[in-house]
């Protein structure tokens, strides 16, 4: 009885300590993007700031569509990732002086928004609803930061 005890407080610990881990993993991370930057604003303000300034360009239409493609990603984690993407919409909607957004502004935000590995997603959304991927393509292959030059 005390060896199965010690296996269970052996395992727990190890359980306990992995994910402690995890959350501390993505506090550090979230704690990252809240330090302020050289210019007196964090990536997360810099976000705020964005969406706050085009939001009257935000039709219902448009936050649907942005709903519609940010359905792979998991319910924990959707909030947090249609809130970055629709900063960097906004921020290329500002940049480019837009009087309202549309298709192509949104996925070119969402692609410099993401990862490589979560553009195959787009790709199956956007064949789903019909949109033809092509003109997207010299974003796929990009870095974010190249892409607002574009």
């Amino acid at each position: 009885m005390e060896d199965i005890f010690m296996w269970f407080i052996m395992i727990w610990s190890v359980l306990f300590f992995v994910l402690i881990s995890i959350g501390g993993y993505f506090m550090f991370r979230k704690f990252l993007k809240k330090l302020p930057k050289n210019d007196g604003k964090s990536i997360l303000d810099w976000q705020e700031y964005y969406i706050d300034q085009a939001l009257p360009l935000w039709t219902d239409e448009k936050r649907q569509f942005l709903n519609e493609l940010v359905e792979p990603v998991p319910e924990l984690f959707r909030d947090i990732a249609k809130h970055k993407i629709a900063g960097q919409i906004s921020k290329f909607a500002l940049e480019e002086n837009a009087r309202e957004l549309d298709e192509a502004l949104i996925i070119k935000g969402y692609i410099a928004a993401t990862p490589k590995r979560d553009h195959k997603f787009l790709r199956k959304k956007l064949k789903e609803k019909n949109i033809d991927a092509a003109p997207y393509e010299v974003y796929f292959d990009q870095a974010p930061k190249e892409i607002k030059n574009a």
